[in-house]
C-alpha cells in the first residue's frame, strides 16, 4: 500500500483523499488546525504546519512516504516540493522552478528574463521601497501578496494616494511580507481560470473557460462563477498553449496538474498570469471530469505516489458547461438556498456546504464561498442567459 502525505486539511481535499483511497493509498493529512474537514476523511492526522518545510520533511521521512502533495492548497506547494526532492519522491520538477512559479514577483520576473508577454511588475519588502519606484509605472496597478491566493490580499489601486493602505492590506496576507505591485493588463473578452494536466513535461490540450467576477461582491476581483467553452479565438488559444508549454519547458516540469489563469489583453497580446503547480479550488478538475471523463485529480494522485497516469491528448465537452460559486453579499446566518425552476434541469451536482443557522460573510475571498452548482447546457445561448441572470435565479438567504 502507497502512502501519500497531503498537506492542508480543506474541503477541496476530500475528492483527492476518495481518489487515494480507489488507488489503495493510505492517506496522511497534516496542518495545524486539527478541525480542517478533509481530517475526518484521511487515514492519518498529525498537527505540523505546512510552511514548515523541514517539520514536514522530518514527517515524511518519519512515515516513509511514497509521496507528497500539496492539491488547492497554495501554501503547501513549495514545502512539498522541498520535501520530494529531499526524499527523491515523485515531483512535477525541482524545488526551484517550484519556487519561482509559487512567488509572484520571481514569476514576474522568470517572464520578464525569458521575453514573455508580462506586465511591469516588482515586488518590494516596505512601502518606502514601493513608493521610490511608483512613478516607473502606468496606473492603475495591482498590489497583491508575493505568496497567496484565492484573490485575498489583491487590491486595484487607480492613485497614488491609496496605494500605502494597499499596501499595508497585501502585506497583511503574505507569510513572508512581501508585496507585488505590477500594471494591470485590461482583458480583452474573458480571462480563463482552468485547471490543465501535463504528462512527462508535455501539456495536454488545455480547456480554457471564461473567468467571471462580481462588482457587488466586497471584493471583486474574486472569481464568482465559469463556463466553458472559453471566449479565446482558436489563434489566441493556440498562443496560449504555445507559449505555456514554452514554460513548462523552460522549468523542466513533468507530470502534474495546474491551475493556469490567463488571458488577452487589449493590446492582443496573450499574457500567462500565474501557473501553479496543484489543482485549482473552486472543484475545477471536478468539473472538467464531470463534462470530459478526463480525470485530472485521480491522475494527480498516481502522478505523486509513481504510479502510471493515464494516456491523454485532449478534452472534448459534452455539451456547454458551468460552475457558480455560492456565496453571499452579507454576513449573518445561513438560511436556504433557493434556485429558480428555470436552472434547476441544468444543474448535474450542488455541493452546499452549511446546514441551516450557520455562519456566513460575505464574499471577499474564496474562502467565503459557501458551495458550488455544476451546470451543462445544450446550447451556448442557453449558458449564457443562465450566467447574466445567474443573481436572480441563485439566492442564498441569511437571517
Amino acid at each position: 500500500m502507497k502512502k501519500l502525505l497531503l498537506l492542508g486539511g480543506l474541503r477541496d481535499l476530500i475528492p483527492v483523499i476518495e481518489a487515494a483511497h480507489k488507488e489503495n493509498c493510505h492517506v496522511i493529512t497534516c496542518d495545524y488546525l486539527s478541525n480542517n474537514v478533509a481530517h475526518a476523511y484521511s487515514d492519518e492526522y498529525h498537527n505540523v504546519s505546512i510552511i514548515d518545510k523541514e517539520a514536514v520533511l522530518n514527517l515524511a521521512e518519519k512515515l516513509q512516504v511514497d509521496g507528497i502533495m500539496s492539491f488547492a492548497v497554495d501554501t503547501g506547494v513549495v514545502t512539498a516540493a522541498y520535501v520530494a526532492e529531499k526524499l527523491n519522491l515523485p515531483t512535477v520538477g525541482s524545488y526551484e522552478s517550484v519556487k519561482i512559479l509559487q512567488n509572484k514577483a520571481l514569476f514576474r520576473n522568470f517572464l520578464t528574463v525569458n521575453n514573455f508577454n508580462v506586465p511591469k511588475a516588482k515586488g518590494y519588502n516596505t512601502y518606502n521601497q514601493a513608493r521610490k519606484d511608483i512613478h516607473h509605472f502606468k496606473w492603475p496597478v495591482i498590489v497583491k501578496p508575493v505568496d497567496s491566493a484565492g484573490s485575498k490580499g489583491v487590491i486595484k489601486v487607480e492613485q497614488e494616494k491609496f496605494l500605502n493602505e494597499a499596501f499595508d492590506y497585501a502585506k497583511n496576507f503574505s507569510s513572508s511580507d512581501h508585496v507585488i505591485i505590477e500594471e494591470y493588463i485590461e482583458k480583452k473578452g474573458y480571462s480563463s481560470d482552468c485547471d490543465g494536466f501535463s504528462v512527462d513535461g508535455k501539456l495536454v490540450n488545455i480547456p480554457f473557460n471564461r473567468q467571471y467576477f462580481n462588482d457587488k461582491a466586497s471584493n471583486p476581483h474574486t472569481p464568482s462563477a465559469y463556463s466553458w467553452p472559453s471566449s479565446f479565438t482558436p489563434s489566441q488559444q493556440a498562443e496560449l498553449q504555445s507559449e505555456l508549454q514554452r514554460l513548462i519547458t523552460l522549468l523542466n516540469l513533468k507530470t502534474s496538474v495546474y491551475n493556469i489563469e490567463v488571458r488577452v489583453g487589449v493590446d492582443d497580446k496573450p499574457y500567462i498570469m500565474e501557473l501553479s503547480p496543484r489543482g485549482g479550488g473552486n472543484r475545477l478538475s471536478q468539473l472538467i471530469c464531470y463534462a470530459t471523463g478526463v480525470d485530472f485529480i485521480s491522475n494527480a494522485v498516481r502522478a505523486a505516489v509513481g504510479l502510471p497516469v493515464d494516456t491523454f491528448t485532449s478534452l472534448d465537452f459534452d455539451g456547454y458547461w458551468a460552475e457558480l460559486i455560492l456565496h453571499s453579499y452579507k454576513r449573518g446566518k445561513f438560511d436556504t438556498l433557493q434556485i429558480d425552476e428555470r436552472l434547476r434541469k441544468n444543474i448535474i451536482n450542488k455541493d452546499l456546504w452549511l446546514k441551516k443557522g450557520d455562519p456566513v460573510n460575505s464574499f471577499h475571498a474564496s474562502n467565503d464561498t459557501i458551495g458550488t452548482l455544476i451546470l451543462r447546457f445544450d446550447t451556448q445561448e442557453e449558458m449564457d442567459k443562465a450566467l447574466i441572470h445567474r443573481d436572480e435565479w441563485v439566492n442564498v438567504i441569511t437571517s
